[in-house]
């Protein structure tokens, strides 16, 4: 079942490059067909599962592939898995509605993109470090052709920034891998393997290069300061519902990797370097809402709020790492609110990555200042970027409150100095509540004049992200349910 839902995409998108003429409106519809179908698997998926005994997977799956170097086709879920793999199917599923009245080579469009779901969902379900790395590595080349192809600006410019920086980490967390594989024994890539006998118990040296290796590849990919310069260049340029992937899936696949790898195979390692993560998560979290309050472009905004969000992951992944006689319930809380943020952020800042291509495709601009009085000739897109400015800034009611609040009492609970960070949020309210004072209020002018509201492919596609949200926010309880067991799992092995 798992292996259906990460090759079915893939076995699509070979299926139309195949065919050498097919009508773009029948791409369109399997495109959309084949993503409603994979979602329907990860949600029975969702509905049957049941949390393993800690050391094991649901829909585990096991398949000889290299033996000679322990490496195998190793898939299966948990809870901090399974949320990610049905936010994958989600958002690819927005991605194809909004895509559907598109007119722009859309059979490879189609096929980069189901091609990119079908990479990310392996990701998510590896259970072998190979495995992890070549999806990990695909998912760069997919995105790469997205920007270059689908993107305005200096698109081909901000597409090999992507690249080279996002490819150079990838070379880190392979040198990091192979760390792992020699510091292991037996030699192993499995990683449910590697979780049970803990490489470098005796060599705390080697396991500080191996874990530095690790956590700047995929600091890259998240992205976290200072490593973050790729990402406002490769949102700004990039097509909407590229910016919506890369945002919504691409960059968990770095807070992912912390939380499958880092943590659990290296926790002495993790531990001794819990202060510095968690300095660099405050660092993140201030430096990204006060450059994306200086920013009068909205994308360019949006994208350095990601910057923000995910120093929140980074605060409570380290401060998960600094153990107490009393932390073991904050270390837990801390990890729990690191999986609904990325979550969270990811159906936020996919819907708002939406809106922003909203306002590109009516008026071919990003300025904030070109517009004002907008809510006048769209209300629905004012009162669908006002829930999502909300959902993103942490109102009450929607999902970034479950997931803050969660964060900063975990890691304020471990490490107090956390609470340096929380005039992110302020910040981060300020920014949005400009926006939406510039954009929306006062007199209508300027390229808000005759400005098109929603549509309904535009309603459907944004309003389902934002939908998320609010069920989130209002019932988290399905979502906690499913998390917690592996994060009470994941506490322990950091704190042993």
């Amino acid at each position: 079942m798992l292996s259906l839902a990460i090759f079915l995409p893939l076995v699509a998108a070979a299926v139309l490059a195949a065919i050498p003429r097919i009508p773009d409106t029948v791409v369109r519809w399997t495109w959309l067909a084949v993503t409603l179908v994979d979602l329907a698997i990860l949600v029975g998926m969702w509905f049957s599962y049941t949390s393993p005994q800690p050391g094991e997977l649901a829909f585990e799956e096991q398949l000889r592939w290299m033996p000679s170097v322990g490496s195998s086709y190793h898939v299966g879920v948990d809870g901090l898995s399974l949320p990610l793999l049905a936010l994958t199917g989600v958002v690819f599923v927005a991605c194809a509605i909004y895509a559907l009245k598109d007119r722009d080579r859309q059979k490879s469009q189609a096929g980069l993109f189901l091609f990119l779901q079908s990479v990310s969902l392996g990701l998510f379900a590896a259970q072998d470090l190979i495995l992890f790395f070549a999806f990990f590595d695909l998912t760069i080349v997919a995105m790469y052709f997205i920007i270059a192809g689908w993107g305005h600006g200096d698109a081909a410019r901000s597409a090999l920034k992507f690249f080279l920086y996002t490819f150079l980490g990838s070379l880190s967390l392979l040198l990091g891998f192979i760390g792992l594989y020699l510091g292991s024994e037996p030699h192993t890539f499995d990683v449910v393997e590697l979780a049970k006998t803990t490489p470098f118990q005796n060599a705390p040296v080697a396991a500080g290069f191996v874990l530095a290796a690790i956590f700047i590849g995929l600091a890259i990919k998240t992205p976290t300061f200072p490593f973050h310069t790729w990402l406002p260049p490769a949102h700004t340029d990039a097509p909407a519902i590229g910016s919506a992937v890369l945002a919504g899936v691409m960059l968990k696949l770095g807070t992912y990797g912390f939380v499958r790898i880092a943590m659990p195979l290296l926790p002495d390692a993790w531990r001794s370097w819990a202060w510095l993560i968690v300095a660099i998560g405050i660092i993140s979290v201030l430096y990204g809402a006060l450059v994306a309050l200086a920013q009068t472009d909205v994308k360019r905004m949006i994208a350095y709020t990601s910057v923000n969000h995910m120093g929140y992951v980074i605060i409570a992944v380290g401060a998960a790492g600094v153990v107490s006689d009393s932390s073991a319930q904050a270390q837990q809380l801390a990890i729990t609110g690191a999986v609904v943020q990325m979550v969270s952020h990811g159906l936020v800042t996919a819907a708002l990555f939406l809106l922003a291509g909203v306002l590109y495709e009516r008026r071919s601009s990003y300025d904030l200042d070109s517009f004002g009085g907008l809510a006048a000739p769209a209300p629905r897109f004012a009162a669908f970027f006002a829930v999502a400015a909300f959902a993103s800034l942490g109102l009450p009611g929607l999902s970034g409150f479950i997931a803050e609040f969660q964060i900063f009492t975990g890691s304020i609970g471990t490490v107090p100095l956390s609470a340096i960070a929380l005039p992110g949020i302020l910040i981060t309210a300020a920014l949005f509540l400009r926006a939406l004072q510039r954009l929306f209020t006062g007199a209508t002018c300027g390229l808000s004049v005759d400005f098109t509201d929603l549509r309904p492919r535009e309603v459907l596609s944004i309003g389902s992200l934002l939908l998320l949200s609010v069920v989130i926010g209002v019932f988290p309880r399905f979502l906690l349910d499913v998390i917690e067991p592996a994060a009470s799992v994941l506490a322990v092995l950091v704190g042993r």
